[in-house]
């Protein structure tokens, strides 16, 4: 790395705290059997040697560990503050346990498993990624694990480097990739351990053992802090509202969080709108009357906090991109012109979904229409959800100004926060959760146990700061 700042060495020098079950010697105590929330018998018959292992507890023990092993790690999906410290925490737990232990890290996903790309970390690689962001030490990858010939490629390496576990640092899709190797190992007995570890800022991977998802606590902060300057300005130059999207497309955690934090004049929640069924046109109604009340006060500023997903969630518009996925996926509909595409999708929609469909702009109208996924899906994350709004809130209150009951002004600015928080140096908080996981991953390996979580027994996770 080049010459650290003053910043980086203080980072640098700050020491995660361990919870006490992890402080000394440990041992494992297994609990009851687990089982998926849904599709339960589907499930068991998709993963017959993972279904229904039981929750692992850490207890203090009594005689320290010693076990000879090397590790895999990888890192998955997109970055989340704190994985540099999983990394460092394993790698600290595994050479507690015995020096002449190694800790490999698999090159830009899973793909560089599959590649056979990889590193040693050494101490002075690791210390220079202790309690920072990003996932730059190894770099990050979308490869899907599913093929028999990428399980055994990753079984040659692995093998070959002597590695007894592979550590998997991810979200959903990742621990997918996770569960799929741990099934396609244990059913042909390589003996390989596969342990996931969650990550996503998006704070919607947990249950009752996991909490929070790492990256979250920092995530939210750094929006918040993004959002604070932003409402100030606008108390200061008193002439716009200001649409701010932030990440979190299949929950509202992030929006709904920052919300908490920042006390914006209007934060929509996703899940509210679809349990409440509200339309696009309640949605502007609604925002376009918190406007027109605070105008009436002289207020022609303010803030609107929109989670990324908000679209997908509205019942009607959720109804279109269905109808539009299935129109878009017939042979018929690929051997269309890409110019008359639209016209094609308004011949087929049923009456409802054209409707709805003719009520957006027309730059959204055509996005729906015509840019698709490689599976042929609507790119629903690249629709400008913020300037939407904005846009049709525009209309509404013109509407409303020749009614005479608006008689405000309405400027828009439009922001999305999403890169901005996903590589900040982490909290106290993510620091300490992070090197907790990756610590505690290290004794799951000593202690020959393969799984998704473990839970800390006795103790409790460091304090948000």
């Amino acid at each position: 790395m080049a010459e650290k700042s003053n910043l980086q060495i203080a980072r640098a020098s700050y020491q995660p705290k361990l919870p006490k079950a992890l402080q000394g010697p440990v041992k494992a105590i297994e609990g009851a059997a687990t089982q998926s929330v849904g599709n339960q018998a589907e499930i068991k018959e998709l993963f017959p040697n993972t279904y229904g292992m039981p929750v692992v507890e850490f207890a203090q023990g009594t005689a320290a560990p010693s076990a000879k092993f090397n590790v895999g790690i990888i890192l998955s999906g997109g970055q989340a503050p704190g994985g540099h410290n999983v990394i460092s925490g394993l790698y600290d737990g595994v050479k507690a346990l015995d020096p002449a232990n190694k800790l490999y890290g698999f090159l830009m996903g899973p793909g560089g498993l599959v590649d056979h790309k990889y590193i040693e970390f050494t101490d002075a690689l690791i210390d220079d990624y202790r309690n920072t962001g990003g996932f730059d030490i190894i770099g990050s990858g979308r490869t899907k694990l599913e093929e028999v010939d990428q399980f055994e490629k990753g079984y040659e390496i692995l093998t070959e480097l002597g590695i007894k576990a592979l550590v998997i640092i991810g979200g959903d899709d990742s621990n997918t990739n996770a569960c799929v190797l741990a099934e396609y190992y244990a059913a042909k007995g390589y003996g390989i351990q596969v342990i996931g570890c969650p990550k996503t800022i998006d704070g919607d991977l947990k249950n009752d053992q996991i909490e929070t998802s790492f990256g979250f606590d920092t995530a939210t902060k750094t929006y918040s802090e993004l959002i604070g300057n932003i409402e100030r300005d606008c108390n200061s130059a008193r002439k716009y509202w200001h649409f701010i999207k932030l990440m979190g497309r299949s929950a509202s955690h992030i929006a709904l969080e920052c919300a908490l934090q920042t006390q914006p004049n209007i934060c929509l929640v996703s899940e509210e709108v679809e349990a409440k069924g509200h339309s696009l046109d309640d949605i502007v109604s609604y925002i376009a009357g918190v406007v027109a009340a605070r105008a009436a006060k002289g207020n022609n500023f303010g803030t609107v906090l929109i989670p990324e997903g908000l679209i997908e969630f509205i019942p009607a518009i959720k109804k279109l991109i269905a109808e539009l996925n299935d129109t878009l996926a017939t042979e018929e509909a690929k051997s269309v012109a890409r110019e008359d595409q639209i016209e094609y999708v308004k011949a087929h929609l049923s009456p409802a979904n054209l409707a709805v469909f003719n009520s957006l702009p027309a730059d959204v109208a055509s996005q729906l229409a015509l840019d698709r996924d490689p599976h042929g899906n609507v790119q629903v994350s690249l629709i400008e959800t913020e300037k939407l709004l904005s846009k049709m809130v525009g209309r509404k209150l013109a509407e409303m100004k020749k009614a005479g009951t608006y008689t405000g002004k309405f400027s828009a600015q439009h922001h999305f926060f999403g890169y901005e928080g996903r590589c900040a140096a982490p909290s106290n908080f993510d620091a300490d959760y992070c090197y907790s996981l990756g610590y505690n991953a290290s004794r799951l390996i000593a202690c020959g146990k393969t799984g998704y979580m473990s839970v800390i027994k006795n103790t409790t996770a460091p304090a948000a700061e």
